[in-house]
């Protein structure tokens, strides 16, 4: 999958904010968005809105780029200390409807995505909708779990593994599984590291929430969403990897917080 949105960050209103996300036990409330919210975010997502109190809680958008700062205060120094690797912030660009890219022109079916070209992740917050049309959950987590996911495409991108991934040879042993599991891997470190010490920007993760973002793995993995659109499972078609391998790849980072467990390509890819 490949994001994106530049420009360095929202500033100091939305990283105090962002302490209040995972406190009150889950995401923005359902309901449509009043009209003004909607025009607020056709096109290029503006962002003005997201430096009101409460912002990140009630926006998906604000949520998604608040996102980056705990990203941003978790890699710099895990990807040195566990793979001697200087970290590099990707940009992140949200977006609406259609957006152009270093590597092409993409639509919000695209999903989420990182372009290595252009270092930058893309996302359309209309997929946290169909996350929950797959049987995801919509809380905060899970969102967050969508974002650090492609972040760790950034992970892979610095680490000159990404590439290895071949999405027109797939398949449950494939290279493109590896590479998605292990983005998943990825994501999950960032999760047992963004709730602590004296600077975390995230409230401590509650069970709920874990279960939630766990929920989402298993949602999106390639054999479920074969069944919901009504296809056999056929594990020669898959290129991120079946429920089961999704859910573990998330947990084996989370518990135990180590790229090396995370080496999905050396190791074998996970079985579940």
């Amino acid at each position: 999958m490949p994001i994106m949105l530049g420009g360095g960050g929202l500033g100091t209103v939305v990283l105090l904010v962002l302490y209040l996300l995972l406190s009150r036990g889950g995401g923005m409330g359902g309901g449509p968005a009043e009209p003004g919210q909607q025009a607020q975010r056709q096109g290029e997502n503006n962002l003005e809105h997201c430096s009101t109190e409460g912002a990140v809680n009630e926006y998906a958008d604000c949520r998604a780029a608040a996102m980056a700062d705990s990203l941003n205060a978790v890699w710099p120094s895990v990807l040195p200390e566990q793979a001697g690797i200087e970290y590099g912030e990707p940009g992140l660009r949200l977006f609406q409807n259609s957006v152009q890219t270093g590597c092409g022109n993409a639509s919000s079916s695209t999903g989420p995505f990182y372009c290595p070209r252009d270092q930058h992740i893309y996302l359309d917050t209309s997929f946290f909708d169909q996350l929950e049309q797959l049987g995801g959950s919509s809380g905060s987590l899970s969102q967050m779990y969508v974002v650090a996911h492609e972040w760790g495409h950034h992970i892979q991108n610095l680490e000159d593994t990404l590439g290895l991934s071949d999405y027109n040879d797939p398949g449950e042993d494939s290279a493109a599984v590896a590479i998605e599991l292990q983005a998943d891997c990825y994501a999950g470190i960032w999760a047992s590291r963004a709730d602590k010490g004296d600077d975390a920007l995230l409230e401590p993760i509650t069970e709920d929430q874990l279960k939630e973002a766990i929920e989402t793995s298993r949602a999106i993995g390639d054999d479920h969403i074969q069944e919901q659109s009504g296809r056999d499972i056929n594990p020669d078609a898959w290129t991120h990897g079946s429920s089961e391998q999704r859910q573990q790849a998330f947990l084996t980072g989370y518990n135990e917080g180590s790229m090396a467990k995370c080496d999905t390509l050396n190791r074998g890819v996970y079985k579940g």
